[in-house]
């Protein structure tokens, strides 16, 4: 809740200050001190500057390169085989197309899951792959 009051007191103070100035403006209007379409252009100065601030806080951000964090992967205890099982289980790959693509029997597969979810303190495919990413050590 606290992360959240400075923004909603800028964005606050920000429509505060342009409601002001719109007022303002329609003020200098009524008593035509200036010509309509100076009136016309400062609204859509003000609208396109707006958009682009809107756009570029609203538009996502381009992901920075993956970049695997190895201090996990060595802290967990993980081996480099149950790394590419732990790939191959967030690919959504059935135990048998793993020790297919691995050449591995599927009771090693089973087994290496096995490790991977005992390493990572969970117990499902998804828990693991969820926890793999935000460890980074899946992108």
């Amino acid at each position: 809740m606290r992360s959240m009051a400075r923004p909603i007191i800028v964005y606050g103070i920000a429509l505060a200050a342009a409601a002001f100035l719109l007022e303002w403006l329609n003020y200098k209007h009524v008593v035509h001190r200036w010509s309509t379409e100076f009136y016309v252009v400062c609204i859509a100065v003000i609208c396109v500057m707006l958009g682009i601030w809107a756009g570029n806080r609203l538009t996502a951000r381009p992901r920075q390169a993956f970049v695997r964090n190895d201090a996990a992967i060595a802290a967990l205890g993980l081996s480099a085989r149950e790394c590419e099982v732990l790939e191959m289980l967030a690919a959504g790959h059935a135990n048998k197309v793993i020790a297919r693509q691995l050449d591995i029997s599927p009771n090693t597969v089973k087994t290496h899951v096995a490790r991977v979810y005992e390493k990572l303190a969970v117990a499902s495919r998804t828990q693991a792959v969820q926890k793999a990413r935000t460890l980074d050590i899946l992108p």
